[in-house]
């Protein structure tokens, strides 16, 4: 998996069907040389031509040779300062003010085994080869020390990425900027996909060809965000869902990020992908250092849809953690939407006794159960139970939910403080602001300082207590605001740069706590729906609400952007109430809950306000849903239309891995007078078997390379069918 060739100085890493390498040139830098389709060896070095090119400075010990440049080298981790005026993979203030790096291969270990990074996330080797690459690269004249992290995941042809930075030196540094991956492509012509969009709009792909300049994405908001995920691919013009090349390169972090795509004046590239260096600024003391969060990488040569199935696998199974991450999750409802504040415990029980009687498995209850907690205004931050609520506490109502035959979870926003709370008013400096300045609020609230170890325990205490009050079996986990006034009373003022990254690491910190603590509750991540969908948060929470936006139509945009990177296993997804609350939309339960089915499946109404003829089409819902979970949440995932284009049906289909199962999933577009009769080709099938569909035997081959002709059905119906290897 990993070769090093002492002749050539070159270090492989090889997959099931990737090879990535990098080689050591004559003056000690690293260079990037290949990441594609697997080979069967050589030195790629060859592809890089050294020219004279005008104002391309020329290193120092290169003498008279002007065709040697950094400025035109591929490279494996860029420098800064010294010649190559690309996007540089790490900045730093160092001795005397300079903020030149130039950093030189010094040695490389292979080892057994994926490397762990100390209080982040990370993929890790369960199950599947792996090998890990360590390269040291060290500045001589400053001492600046950085170890270059590669972790091999053989079987999903999944590279990661992590970098340690040390000063090594004799004063003080100061990160500015340190990037988990940086990629150069020496040639070729590149189209950029990200995931875009808002709250409500989330990760909605947009791609487009790169030119020349730096194309930068990201989020300032503490926050992965809704407006931008981080995730991005570079692919080539003519890469379609089915063939052509692709990379794609998810950070697995929570946080503020930034990804830079340059295209240069020689049309090469350079994707660089980490922390956002918005106001970051990171103190080493001599012998101190700073880990990255990772990066994972997949290469697809058989299109997008190959590399999303390669990604979903891996972090299914190697990212996800603990007795969730594989299993089928409860049938879950939560009252959110159904009463919005206004609840108490005969109105919970009213609803987890309707559900129950079809079958629904779990009661959610949602917001407003804690302090003075009647509106958004107030208690925040007091997790005491509200008792003319709830009387006697969440012990008794739990309880009863349980005689019901459901599990009971619980809406959390630990990560926030209302000033009208009792918390706030014993420690208004546990909250993030600016001494002198007036506070800016977000959905009425403020963010707490988890910076501080004492206010992460006063968490933890009250998380700690109110799971071990009831028989909780479910935990959302939420967070409704972005970062602003981000100062900690506990820093000094030389390192408020690193605020927003430590706000980071007390998030994880507590929630390994829960992960370690109490590994049997389901803990479901949530920030105003999807605003913190990310890899850094799957590793505590296996699964995520995708978006607040339950409008059924609108929903098929938003799961099938998630789908590029993420897993059907990690998104919440539910059946809600109509009109639809975000959109005003009706469409028919059978299609909320075809559509919901892509997903974790659960509901978010009141069942006691639906028809009995909608009462009965639930039932049929969760009993399908049941008999299908494993092909949702373990099979491979196909995109077999694309929802952006306006087409006339949008369509998907979950195939098991030994292809003798497969649920399609199929809801009409906007309606048309004299519409054209639909003609759906499946995918992911065996060509040489025949599969049974509504009763009818079909070849494989005839269903994805013939197609099947739908019915013309109405505007926004659906159609969801098993298929079986006969």
């Amino acid at each position: 998996m990993i070769f090093f060739d002492e002749r050539r100085n070159t270090i492989t890493l090889s997959t099931a069907a990737t090879t990535y390498q990098m080689k050591v040139d004559s003056t000690g830098v690293l260079l990037h040389t290949y990441y594609g389709p697997r080979l069967r060896g050589g030195d790629l070095s060859n592809r890089i031509v050294h020219e004279d090119r005008g104002f391309s400075p020329n290193p120092y010990e290169v003498g008279k040779d002007r065709t040697y440049s950094l400025d035109t080298l591929p490279q494996e981790y860029s420098s800064c300062g010294v010649g190559d005026f690309r996007v540089p993979s790490v900045e730093a203030t160092c001795g005397k003010g300079s903020r030149t790096v130039d950093l030189r291969y010094v040695g490389h270990t292979v080892r057994e085994g994926k490397y762990a990074l100390e209080g982040l996330p990370a993929f890790y080797n369960e199950g599947v080869t792996a090998q890990t690459l360590s390269v040291e690269l060290r500045d001589s004249c400053t001492g600046l020390e950085v170890e270059l992290l590669y972790g091999v995941l053989e079987e999903y042809d999944l590279i990661t990425r992590a970098v340690r930075v040390r000063n090594g030196g004799e004063s003080p540094m100061e990160l500015e900027r340190v990037s988990s991956v940086c990629l150069d492509f020496p040639a070729g012509e590149h189209d950029l996909i990200t995931l875009g969009g808002a709250y409500a709009r989330e990760r909605e792909p947009v791609r487009m060809p790169l030119t020349q300049g730096v194309h930068t994405v990201g989020s300032v908001r503490g926050t992965s965000s809704h407006q931008q995920n981080p995730f991005v691919v570079l692919c080539d013009h003519e890469t379609t869902e089915d063939a052509g090349r692709c990379w794609g390169v998810a950070l697995v972090y929570s946080g503020s990020f930034q990804a830079n795509t340059e295209y240069t004046q020689f049309h090469e590239t350079r994707l660089t992908l980490g922390i956002n260096p918005f106001h970051f600024r990171w103190k080493l003391q001599p012998g101190e250092s700073f880990t990255t969060p990772e990066a994972a990488m997949v290469f697809s040569a058989q299109g997008l849809g190959h590399m999303s199935r390669q990604f979903h696998r891996a972090i299914r199974l190697n990212l996800c953690r603990g007795p969730w991450k594989d299993q089928r999750r409860p049938i879950l409802i939560n009252n959110w939407e159904a009463t919005l504040f206004d609840f108490d415990a005969e109105k919970i029980c009213s609803i987890a006794k309707a559900a129950s009687q079809v079958g629904v498995e779990m009661m959610v209850m949602d917001d407003g159960w804690f302090g003075k907690r009647n509106d958004d205004f107030a208690g925040l931050g007091d997790w005491n139970v509200n008792q003319t609520k709830l009387p006697g506490g969440l012990g008794p109502l739990a309880h009863r939910i349980e005689e019901m035959g459901m599990k009971f979870g619980l809406w959390v926003e630990p990560e926030m403080v209302n000033e009208d709370s009792d918390l706030y008013q014993a420690h208004p400096d546990w909250a993030f602001q600016v001494p002198g300045r007036p506070m800016t609020r977000g959905r009425s609230q403020l963010v707490l300082d988890l910076t501080r170890a004492e206010v992460r325990q006063y968490i933890m205490d009250n998380l700690r207590a109110t799971l071990n009050s009831a028989p909780i079996s479910y935990i959302k986990w939420d967070m409704n605001r972005s970062l602003t006034d981000v100062w900690s009373a506990a820093l000094p003022a030389q390192r408020q740069g690193e605020v927003y990254h430590r706000y980071v690491l007390g998030v994880y910190e507590i929630l390994e706590m829960l992960h370690q603590e109490f590994p049997q509750v389901l803990i479901e991540g949530c920030s105003g729906g999807g605003g913190r969908f990310d890899c850094g948060m799957l590793y505590y929470t296996p699964q995520i609400w995708c978006s607040d936006n339950t409008d059924a139509i609108e929903r098929l945009r938003i799961q099938y952007g998630t789908s590029f990177c993420y897993p059907c296993s990690t998104v919440g997804a539910h059946v809600s109430a109509v009109p639809n609350g975000q959109t005003g939309r009706s469409v028919s339960m059978h299609t909320r809950g075809v559509v919901a089915a892509a997903g974790t499946f659960g509901y978010e109404l009141d069942l006691n306000e639906i028809t009995s003829e909608e009462m009965e089409e639930v039932r049929t819902q969760i009993q399908h849903f049941r008999s299908c979970w494993d092909l949702v949440l373990r099979g491979d995932y196909y995109r077999l239309s694309n929802p952006f284009r306006q087409e006339a049906f949008n369509a998907w289909m979950h195939v098991s891995p030994d292809k003798s199962r497969a649920l399609v999933g199929v809801v009409m577009g906007v309606g048309h007078a004299n519409p054209i009769r639909p003609l759906l080709r499946l995918k992911g099938l065996d060509p040489n078997a025949d599969y049974k569909v509504n009763g009818e035997v079909y070849g494989g081959d005839q269903l994805m390379y013939g197609g099947l002709a739908l019915p013309i059905l109405q505007e926004y119906q659906a159609l969801q069918f098993d298929l079986e290897r006969v």
